[in-house]
């Protein structure tokens, strides 16, 4: 990858790859989920826990091959009853119901492997089978020519029962070209012990490996294809698809509208009939039934849209609840506060919610009205059906019903203007002889 970072941690849909494999794996609720780490370990665990505080952790040192790597999970997953499936953090494109085909293989096979038809098999292991047996996998180094003419190849993704997983593993040896210990050896291991070995076939695509930046490129492509295609079949609107763009975790309900270039990060839910109008980017917000958003608009993590809220062009929200009705329609910050329903919030209005050290919160009541151009300096409460004049600077809490005027009178002096103007062009003539 030619960077400093681990390459599990290194985004597609704005989330690392760990984090795709380990969404892939919860969805299938396990019991355990165990990540082994090797290099940038400490910052690989680090997600893996953030992810999901459950997930346990263990570290491979030295890096010895696939079944040593497997083999670090031996102490906490060795007596487990139950399935037990490898997943790769760097494959970040398997779908859950691929992994279900698997779990449904082994009621005719002890051990199921991922396979897949190659259009280039390069150095992919090979699979070598028989009907429906699969009688063993053949790494690249160690496979004759014939063997390397099979297009049948090896993902790497493992199902078995946990006890036979890490009892093969157990007797797994080194003795290849690349002196390591291969995971793909317990298929042979199993078949001497009279057991059965079976494959399920994916599509190559499901395969993709990240091992570069182009291949991260081309998972975020395919990603991005499926995540759309996925929503207009769910019954959302795209009018732009390929202008749009989903996190991992993005959740959009039925009837939804979304236009084009829209970007989508982390943690969004958006319920059944709202719209997100173009060049939008949201992250970690909630958007209700009804609700509209944009065009141009920045929703940021904590923003909170009930139903029928409109938040129109260039209008930021950050850790901000707006009830129902709300309308915020242009020009407008709105950060740390509480907006109650069917208040309208005016064009340029900001919420001053940070003093340099600390965060402060602002509350607008129900029904409130808020001249464009205030800045309501938090901590401050403007109370139901109360009023702030255009241009106002709030530093005092608003009493319900009251009309607040927090600005200069306004003085005018006529005449003034063209005497001024007239003078300043003097100035500059006079300037300009000078030169």
């Amino acid at each position: 990858m030619n960077s400093d970072l681990p390459k599990v941690l290194h985004h597609v849909a704005a989330a690392p790859l760990l984090h795709h494999a380990l969404s892939l794996a919860q969805a299938l609720e396990p019991s355990r989920i165990v990540t082994v780490t090797g290099h940038g370990g400490e910052a690989v665990a680090a997600s893996a826990t953030a992810f999901n505080e459950a997930v346990e952790t263990v570290v491979q040192d030295p890096q010895l091959g696939t079944a040593h790597a497997v083999a670090q999970a031996a102490p906490l997953l060795a007596d487990a009853p139950g399935e037990a499936i490898v997943l790769y953090a760097d494959t970040p494109l398997i779908r859950e119901d691929t992994l279900r085909a698997m779990l449904d293989a082994r009621t005719r096979h002890a051990v199921v492997i991922l396979g897949f038809h190659a259009r280039d098999p390069g150095r992919y292991g090979r699979l070598l089978t028989e009907g429906d047996q699969l009688l063993a996998i053949r790494e690249f180094k160690d496979a004759t020519e014939a063997e390397r003419s099979i297009t049948l190849c090896n993902s790497g993704v493992v199902c078995a029962e946990a006890r036979l997983l890490f009892s093969l593993i157990s007797e797994v040896k080194n003795d290849n070209a690349a002196g390591e210990y291969y995971l793909t050896d317990i298929v042979e291991l199993a078949r001497q012990r009279g057991l059965s070995a079976g494959v399920v076939l994916c599509d190559e695509a499901e395969t993709l490996g990240v091992n570069t930046r182009h291949q991260l490129a081309e998972a975020e492509a395919a990603f991005q294809a499926r995540a759309r295609a996925q929503a207009l079949e769910n019954g959302v609107t795209l009018t732009a698809p390929e202008t749009v763009f989903f996190a991992l975790d993005t959740w959009i309900g039925r009837d939804a509208i979304i236009g084009p270039n829209v970007l989508f990060g982390p943690g969004v839910t958006i319920e059944s009939g709202a719209e997100i109008k173009g060049f939008c980017h949201l992250e970690g917000c909630h958007i209700s039934r009804g609700a509209t958003v944009g065009p141009f608009a920045r929703l940021r993590p904590g923003a909170e849209l009930a139903e029928d809220v409109h938040v129109g062009n260039f209008v930021e929200i950050k850790n901000a609840i707006l009830d129902e009705g709300v309308k915020v329609g242009h020009l407008t910050y709105l950060g740390d506060a509480h907006v109650g329903e069917f208040t309208n919030i005016g064009a340029g209005t900001v919420t001053c919610n940070y003093d340099g050290v600390m965060k402060h919160r602002t509350t607008i009541g129900k029904r409130a009205f808020i001249g464009s151009d205030t800045m309501l300096v938090a901590p401050v409460t403007v109370g139901d059906g109360a009023l702030t004049a255009s241009g106002s600077v709030i530093t005092e809490d608003v009493p319900a019903d009251a009309i607040a005027i927090g600005r200069a009178r306004q003085v005018t002096k006529p005449g003034l203007a063209s005497r001024m103007f007239e003078k300043l062009k003097s100035i500059k003539a006079e300037k300009a002889k000078g030169h």
